[in-house]
């Protein structure tokens, strides 16, 4: 271990998840958060804290699992009923839409603000986003939505800037990454990953119907990754982020290397 490395760790090491009160979970599409960090939502719940889910867009052209056909219009009210179902089901009863269009079809700019005045609303302490660094990610609304949720989190402080964005500024401590390839903290969620894998699998339907490939492959998924995360960080089970506090997030490539 280098010694910039070492120092980091001990000078400024990484938030842990459960450190905070009030989480603002940002996902692209309806079951991205569930996907992502479900297990950690029920775990944080069950500590009392105080969780809002951002969805970003409207998951219209999800249709690949759908064997009847239904509108784009007629998709976006059934994924959005899904949502709520979901997140309640995870103990989230503050559920937010932006509404913009599945598959990129929005400003990125618009994305950014929409985003921004959430967090101008909500006030948390941590904001959660897919990680928009990895190699082999590809759909459009995840890199989209990590990438405008990293160009916030080191801004959210600063008056000026949430001002020109129409938002009142937020003292952010930290930003938290899932579905990353990089994970330099875990939170243990032993006895929540069933919960997670009810609330995606009971009641995400439109996306994952009884006997599709994807309900069986993610759910191994999910199932494989909760073990290995737990069998690094000495637990059952366990999710793991990417965590970055303010110190970590400008001038400190260090902070890369976990």
């Amino acid at each position: 271990m280098g010694l910039t490395k070492l120092a980091l760790r001990f000078a400024a090491p990484f938030p842990k998840v459960q450190s905070f009160e009030r989480y603002l979970f940002v996902g692209p599409h309806p079951d991205d958060i569930e996907i992502g960090a479900g297990a950690t939502v029920a775990a944080l719940r069950a500590q009392g804290k105080s969780i809002c889910f951002l969805i970003c867009t409207d998951g219209r052209y999800g249709t690949v699992n759908i064997k009847d056909a239904v509108s784009e219009e007629e998709l976006v009210a059934i994924r959005k009923d899904e949502a709520i179902r979901s997140a309640a089901a995870l103990g989230v009863t503050d559920v937010r839409f932006l509404g913009l269009s599945d598959g990129g079809f929005y400003d990125f700019d618009q994305l950014v603000k929409e985003i921004a005045a959430v967090i101008s609303s909500f006030q948390p302490d941590v904001i959660f986003a897919p990680d928009p660094a990895p190699e082999s990610e590809c759909h459009i609304d995840h890199l989209n939505v990590g990438k405008a949720v990293r160009t916030l989190a080191i801004n959210t402080s600063i008056p000026g800037i949430m001002k020109k964005l129409g938002a009142e500024a937020c003292p952010l401590k930290a930003v938290g990454f899932y579905m990353t390839a990089k994970p330099n903290v875990y939170m243990k969620t032993t006895g929540f990953l069933k919960k997670q894998l009810s609330a995606l699998f009971d009641n995400h339907l439109s996306q994952y119907p009884q006997g599709c490939t994807d309900r069986n492959s993610i759910q191994l998924y999910l199932k494989l990754r909760a073990k290995e995360f737990g069998f690094r960080s000495f637990h059952l089970t366990a999710e793991g982020f990417r965590m970055l506090g303010t110190v970590h997030m400008h001038c400190l490539p260090e902070a890369e290397l976990n």
